[in-house]
């Protein structure tokens, strides 16, 4: 943003439209986030970019724009063609590297208002490009953060990554506390016992679930890496629909706060608002598509590692190559096959 932009002075504006403004951006950035389907009223989807479209809005992205070191700026160019990127969620325990808990390769179609998400489980066993070996794909993140990671997941699909977005879940758990919990459809308690693991149990059949037992649903780690990543879009779902209720709408600001301090991307605060705004307020509401790329666990050296089928590998590329290939017409796309939770 230029000086001249910068120093010119604006007519304080009411809080009405300063609540609308940050309730709107945090949509943006859920939606670019790929959070997962839900029904929007375009009305006033229409009536919010109207009124968050300023330098106000831009100047509150720019906190969580942190560009790839040694790449340059890169405009999407979402009018005419779709774009891929890497969502990371990072999960950061008391004295323990951040790692990557939850990593999808995004295929966005803003044109056509679809969505392909590709969710890569934590634990699969790859090569990490810049380490020279082979782990778990989430230490990527712990090696080299963004970058590597990046670069590991290109490496493992076989497709360019030309953007990233990463989450802290800490930064949602305080998320969901200001929101007052979310709605998860937890019909069982959920025990986390073993001797190696963090302990909790989540209650099953309450109506309302706090911060805390929201962030131990997406952390729970003994049953498949399958479910784990399912529960993950279960737990987004429910946090936009929250964020969706009209009586949320005051809390908002400090939702920016917090989702300021703890959300990264590489795509430009202008692009942001734009892709949102070409979603959002087309002809169809987003379509969201998903597939996860299933495999056998195993242990080596008496850890645990998930080897990735290369039958869903290879059915991942073909999904990529379909969503990103311009020339595909939206009525041509291959649509994921339906997969039944473990």
């Amino acid at each position: 943003m230029s000086d001249k932009q910068l120093s010119r002075v604006k007519p304080k504006p009411k809080k009405k439209k300063n609540r609308l403004r940050t309730w709107g951006i945090v949509l943006l950035v859920l939606v670019i986030l790929g959070s997962g389907a839900y029904v929007y009223r375009k009305p006033l989807a229409i009536m919010a970019f109207d009124l968050f479209l300023s330098d106000h809005v831009e100047q509150k992205l720019q906190k969580s724009y942190a560009p790839l070191q040694g790449e340059k700026p890169k405009p999407v160019v979402y009018q005419t063609k779709p774009f891929t990127a890497l969502l990371l969620g990072v999960d950061q325990r008391d004295n323990e590297p951040a790692r990557s808990d939850t990593m999808i390769y995004a295929v966005i179609r803003p044109k056509d208002s679809k969505v392909l998400l590709i969710s890569i489980p934590r634990d699969t066993y790859t090569e990490i490009v810049g380490k020279h070996k082979k782990d778990k794909i989430n230490h990527a993140y712990a090696f080299g953060g963004e970058k590597m990671s990046k670069d590991t997941v290109e490496a493992f699909l076989g497709h360019k990554v030309e953007y990233y977005a990463a989450i802290n879940f800490k930064g949602l758990r305080d998320v969901v506390d200001a929101l007052g919990g979310v709605e998860l459809p937890i019909t069982k308690d959920i025990v986390n016992k073993a001797k190696e693991h963090e302990k909790f149990t989540i209650k099953a059949n309450q109506p309302i679930y706090n911060g805390k037992d929201a962030l131990n649903f997406v952390r729970y780690r003994e049953d498949s890496d399958f479910n784990r990543t399912k529960r993950h879009q279960v737990f987004l779902n429910a946090m936009v629909s929250r964020v969706l209720k009209l009586d949320q709408v005051g809390k908002i600001p400090e939702l920016m706060d917090i989702a300021g301090a703890n959300f990264k991307t590489d795509i430009m605060p202008n692009n942001i608002i734009d892709l949102a705004k070409q979603l959002l307020t087309g002809e169809n509401p987003p379509q969201i598509y998903s597939f996860t790329i299933m495999g056998k666990g195993v242990r080596m050296n008496n850890i645990f590692y998930d080897l990735a089928d290369k039958k869903d590998v290879a059915y991942a590329e073909q999904l990529i190559e379909s969503w990103s290939d311009p020339n595909t017409a939206a009525s041509q796309l291959m649509i994921p096959e339906k997969q039944a939770v473990e």
